[in-house]
């Protein structure tokens, strides 16, 4: 990259400036993906995928044009910035009022994701003996008829450049992996991943990620475990106990009731067809009790390994950390420079594109339940009776993100302070404000992990986004628990 790509870039801008453009700017990405998968012991899928391709953004008579191709050739280039430029002209002729994109972004800089070992240097034997050495720990155990073990890694190296003078460089690795082992009965079925749901834990990293989950190492466990539900007692129903929440899980729960709400063109009814609107109207900004003093959250897009991490967004906004839920109250939202001026405020870098095709919309970055005070072991002797489930299972959650339904993989009866016997299918059900509402502890950051969600689905076209969310374990009084009739 550099050199030549650079002069179609700005020769993309110098055209759109010509043909009157009120704004402009253009994005290349460069992706390479590979991913490895090893099922019941066998090399299932080994794949490399290769991607590269533009997209030019230009606001004329304050309406939106978007264009995009795989061909990086000057008289392509000019091609796609004069049809986004078509575009624009259309959609001016039907607009309801100007885009206003607040003060000019003029960011200019370079970024490399932190890693210290290069996933694309090491060899795919190296891997694949990984998931195999996982393999063989999960088939030692009874019961279990389905093991699976995948390994996937990112590069993605962007170009952004705007007709206020912005250009930035970066270049984002990921990295990631898990297992699942499936053991079946007479009657059911259970399941248990590793780190987290669908056996995939994936981080803003290098390779030295991956050898950090030690997944080898816990295979036969996560296996002992899948099989062990089969026989454990059922989660109890028609309940309202007390709950704590494992890590893993309530980042889940974080990215549904309040990554989501935070996403301020949903909260303006711009995803309303289908990624749906939100409870946390405007008028709750500074006003909202989302939950209890011990509720912290925040959205940032600097700690790594967090999916959300990157130098400047789509739109070359700076990285940067925004309080969300400052001690229970609502104070801030996921924005654009379109949708943040709306409310006389300026963009906190939340616009990502899944590709050079798709237009940036608003995206997680990474959104973190902050740790508080307790060690989980002074937790669950405080409590005196309830249950600690772990690992998502299943979720519901309706268009608002009001009310939910969570379902995880294990739970643990607790009794006066003492973990318990093994429950399996456990569910709780809440509304959003009273389920937050409800925490009265959050533990401290010897538990406190930075979780990856690389399937957040958004958009028409689809997208799917990549976001981080840091939790540690949190403990809610009251809670509805189990199917109820």
């Amino acid at each position: 990259m550099g050199g030549l790509l650079d002069q179609l870039l700005l020769s993309a801008l110098d055209t759109a400036k010509g043909k009157g453009a009120d704004y402009a700017d253009i994005r290349s990405v460069e992706t390479s993906q590979e991913r490895i998968v090893v099922r019941n012991g066998v090399v299932e899928t080994i794949t490399k995928d290769d991607s590269i391709g533009f997209g030019v953004r230009v606001l004329f008579n304050g309406a939106w044009g978007f264009a995009s191709s795989p061909s990086l050739t000057v008289d392509n280039v000019d091609k796609t910035t004069l049809l986004a430029i078509q575009i624009a002209k259309a959609s001016a002729s039907i607009k309801r009022k100007p885009v206003d994109l607040g003060p000019a972004v003029t960011s200019r800089g370079t970024y490399i994701t932190p890693i210290q070992i290069d996933p694309f240097k090491i060899p795919i034997e190296q891997k694949i003996d990984l998931l195999l050495e996982s393999d063989k720990a999960m088939v030692s155990v009874k019961s279990i008829r389905s093991r699976l073990g995948s390994l996937v890694f990112i590069r993605e190296h962007k170009i952004f450049a705007n007709t206020e003078g912005a250009y930035t460089e970066q270049t984002i690795y990921e990295s990631g992996g898990g297992i699942q082992s499936t053991a079946v009965g007479a009657n059911e079925v259970q399941r248990r991943s590793y780190p987290q749901m669908n056996g995939r834990q994936q981080g803003c990293a290098g390779w030295e990620y991956i050898t950090s989950l030690d997944i080898p190492e816990n295979s036969e466990k996560t296996a002992t475990e899948a099989a062990a539900l089969l026989s454990a007692e059922p989660c109890p129903i028609d309940t309202v106990t007390d709950v704590i929440i494992g890590g893993s899980q309530l980042a889940l729960q974080v990215h549904e009731s309040c990554g989501h709400p935070i996403e301020l063109d949903r909260v303006l009814g711009e995803e309303a067809a289908y990624a749906g609107t939100s409870f946390l109207t405007t008028d709750k900004l500074n006003h909202f009790a989302y939950g209890s003093e011990h509720v912290n959250i925040t959205a940032d897009s600097i700690r790594t390994p967090g999916l959300g991490s990157f130098g400047w967004d789509d739109e070359g906004v700076p990285s940067q950390t925004t309080p969300i839920v400052s001690s229970g109250r609502f104070v801030g939202y996921l924005m654009s420079r379109e949708s943040s001026s709306t409310l006389g405020l300026t963009s906190n870098g939340c616009m990502r594109a899944s590709s050079w095709n798709r237009l940036p919309m608003i995206r997680m970055t990474n959104v973190s339940l902050e740790a508080g005070s307790w060690s989980l072991e002074d937790l669950i002797s405080d409590t005196r009776s309830g249950i600690f489930m772990e690992t998502n299972r299943s979720w519901s959650i309706d268009d608002r993100r009001y009310n939910f339904q969570f379902g995880t993989e294990m739970g643990y009866e607790i009794k006066n302070g003492k973990i318990g016997k093994l429950l399996k299918n456990c569910t709780y059900t809440g509304i959003t404000p009273e389920f937050w509402n409800s925490c009265d502890a959050v533990c401290n950051a010897d538990h406190w992990v930075m979780w990856g969600t690389p399937n957040c689905g958004k958009g028409q076209p689809g997208q799917i986004g990549h976001t981080g969310h840091g939790a540690s374990p949190g403990r809610f009084r009251n809670i509805k628990v189990g199917v109820f009739k």
